[in-house]
């Protein structure tokens, strides 16, 4: 994988090569920061960098020598991969899962894209409810595959994704790993959450954070990428807020979130005609949905009444919304305003903690739907 496969994220890119260069690499890097900022896209295409053979005088994987085309197909033997898992029917009672047993859907998976995050990792692996962690099985296997020597030649590439879902046991021997590493070999661990890690692997490694993607290098991969109109491809960006993983999933024609406006305006629209009949069917549909979609139609819920607000004040520069979101709410703005913004906002927070604390679906949509006949009326 070849540099100019990352979004964005000059700065960060830089830093890395400096540090080769000055011969004053760390060898235990953790790059932190948002989803869908390209945190695992820029430890692919490092990896791919340090174990490459031409990379003197470049500043990224020349992508013709032997060490890259292994890299291709993400199968070179000295870049090793550890990352959340399952444990499935099929596993015996005593066997710790190890990535390795889902070596196939990873690769899969960063092939396809290396952006993405735990909730597609979980569909490919088709973890349903169960909690995907870190296991000591596989700071065993890491330990294993690090003492022996590398098989190019150069540097070993560890690459954690997620260390933060490691288990105690899990996280004690690979602090052990990082104060004694391998000769030639350097870990890069990609967190989303560093603080839920031990702090002592927090201080034995050097912290790099990643911002979100600016605007306009979401713009510009949009238009490479997915041949669409710099002017949509601005908007898309702007309402990303530094996630491209958001961008994508906008361009979807069918896409979640367009689901949740038709969801939105229908709620909105009944409140304000009073039907108590309709709003009943409204919540018996949202609670069809299930509680992590639930939760995710709040949070759009909340976006949405935020951008509502915020379009009264007539600042393009404000407002972060599609051309279909941007259609109601000219129309519905008047009806969000300083008298009902922040009881309208409580409702939905409260709605989101009843939730998540497995409270009747259809009683908490239907309570908030009768509530928002009141706080329309106050305009």
């Amino acid at each position: 994988m070849k540099r100019n496969e990352v979004i964005g994220q000059d700065e960060v890119w830089q830093r890395l090569i400096e540090m080769v260069r000055e011969g004053r690499l760390p060898h235990a890097i953790m790059l932190c920061g948002p989803q869908g900022c390209g945190k695992m896209a820029i430890a692919l295409a490092f990896a791919s960098y340090l174990l490459c053979q031409n990379r003197e005088g470049r500043n990224e994987a020349c992508g013709e020598c032997p060490q890259c085309k292994m890299t291709e197909n993400w199968g070179h033997p000295d870049l090793i991969f550890s990352y959340p898992t399952i444990k499935t029917p099929a596993m015996g009672t005593e066997h710790k899962p190890v990535s390795e047993d889902f070596a196939k859907e990873w690769r899969n998976m960063i092939s396809r894209s290396p952006y993405f995050n735990i909730e597609q990792w979980m569909n490919e692996i088709g973890a349903e409810n169960q909690q995907a962690i870190i296991t000591a099985g596989e700071s065993d296997e890491l330990n294993r595959k690090l003492s022996l020597k590398s098989s190019q030649g150069g540097y070993k590439v560890s690459i954690i994704w997620l260390p933060e879902r490691m288990n105690i046991e899990c996280s004690n021997k690979i602090l052990k790993l990082i104060e004694e590493p391998p000769s030639q070999t350097i870990f890069i661990m990609v967190s989303e959450d560093p603080d839920r890690l031990l702090e002592t692997i927090r201080s034995r490694v050097q912290r790099i954070d990643v911002k979100k993607i600016d605007a306009e290098s979401i713009r510009d991969a949009l238009v490479s990428r997915y041949g669409i109109g710099e002017d949509y491809a601005m908007r898309l960006a702007r309402l990303a807020n530094g996630d491209w993983l958001t961008a994508v999933g906008e361009l979807s024609a069918d896409g979640e979130n367009k689901e949740f406006l038709a969801d939105f305006q229908s709620l909105m629209r009944l409140a304000y005609q009073r039907n108590v009949r309709e709003l009943k069917h409204w919540s018996d549909d949202i609670n069809s949905y299930g509680r992590e979609k639930q939760k995710r139609f709040l949070t759009f819920f909340l976006r949405l009444t935020r951008e509502s607000f915020m379009y009264n004040f007539q600042q393009p520069e404000l407002t972060y919304m599609t051309a279909e979101e941007e259609a109601f709410t000219s129309k519905f703005a008047r009806f969000v305003n300083e008298n009902n913004i922040l009881q309208i906002n409580d409702l939905a927070n409260k709605a989101m903690r009843d939730i998540s604390q497995n409270a009747n679906g259809k009683i908490v949509f239907f309570d908030m739907a009768l509530q928002m006949i009141v706080l329309l009326i106050q305009k």
